[in-house]
């Protein structure tokens, strides 16, 4: 058996990730060809959590979770199955992100694109705009 540290990158990756990685591919492409989004950052970090995708749509800053599944796995509505840790890493993330840049977006809003994979060349995706991740009053400090 081969040293970890010679091993390629698709073999010693997790097949869960390497759907993953190939889910936030496709909502990428999709956002951009279908949707106009320009993309300012993919897997963007802040310590442990992530932003799969950072872009705009016009002048508003879009945070996108990716969700993806193989059809054996898709749970109908799977966009709601972000739930309450997942919803406060992204706050913190958001938060991160938006006090690291130097010019602060008017408005911004949350979204979720699910990803379901049939076969490569039969994907479906779903786009789920402004998903309530904040209230009204939130301010970045």
């Amino acid at each position: 058996m081969l040293p970890r540290r010679l091993w390629r990158r698709d073999e010693a990756e997790p097949a869960s990730k390497r759907t993953g990685r190939t889910g936030e591919s496709l909502a990428e492409e999709f956002l951009v060809r279908r949707k106009g989004f320009r993309i300012l950052v993919r897997n963007w970090r802040a310590g442990k959590d992530e932003i799969d995708i950072v872009g705009r749509d016009g002048e508003v800053f879009v945070f996108v979770e990716v969700k993806t599944r193989s059809k054996a796995g898709l749970v109908p509505g799977y966009f709601a199955a972000v739930g309450k840790k997942k919803k406060e890493a992204l706050r913190r993330a958001i938060k991160s992100y938006l006090r690291r840049i130097s010019a602060r977006p008017l408005s911004f809003r949350f979204d979720v694109v699910e990803v379901t994979l049939h076969a490569p060349e039969k994907e479906r995706i779903l786009h789920y705009e402004n998903i309530p991740l904040f209230p009204k009053n939130f301010r970045v400090r």
